[in-house]
């Protein structure tokens, strides 16, 4: 991880803007991938209507793992740079730069089998549907944010034993 000195955790309430924000970047990357990903997400806590969340749009672009390398060079056009997969499998990476006019959002590609994605998409929502647990997400995160506001690490620590919860309630363990 990076040093915790690089980190300012912040969690703020939810934004309805948030979706608003995620079209926007949604339409500028269809721009140059329409014809090679199969869709766009919008997963994270952004994307759960009422959660608090660090105000960081989370995007999985789902494509076929044999269109990854074209999808690769399409984005590169318009200025995202693959990373890696970051330890994580079927889940590949961008960074960006020059995106001043857009919110600050992580890119992800994954691959429409990807265990990541499934992951993503049943938390996100199972959140939209059960009002007590993401008001349940919500207050870990509150908590996590003020105990260890520039430790990253220990803040994903201390959300770990809720979030597990939740992913045995959606069959996700």
């Amino acid at each position: 991880m990076i040093g915790s000195e690089d980190w300012n955790i912040v969690v703020v309430p939810y934004d309805p803007d948030w979706a608003k924000e995620f079209s926007k970047i949604e339409k500028e990357l269809l721009v140059a991938i329409i014809d090679v990903v199969l869709s766009i997400e919008h997963v994270g806590s952004t994307s759960v209507t009422g959660l608090y969340a660090k105000p960081i749009i989370d995007i999985d672009i789902v494509a076929d793992n044999d269109m990854f390398a074209q999808v690769k060079e399409k984005l590169k056009e318009i200025g995202y740079e693959h990373v890696g997969d970051l330890g994580i499998e079927s889940r590949e990476a961008f960074s960006y730069k020059n995106k001043e006019h857009l919110m600050e959002h992580h890119l992800y590609v994954c691959n429409k089998n990807a265990s990541e994605l499934k992951r993503h998409i049943t938390f996100r929502d199972y959140l939209r549907l059960h009002d007590d647990e993401r008001d349940r997400y919500s207050r870990i995160k509150i908590e996590m944010a003020e105990k260890f506001p520039h430790d990253i690490d220990n803040y994903l620590l201390g959300k770990q034993s809720v979030i597990l919860d939740i992913y045995k309630k959606c069959g996700l363990l």
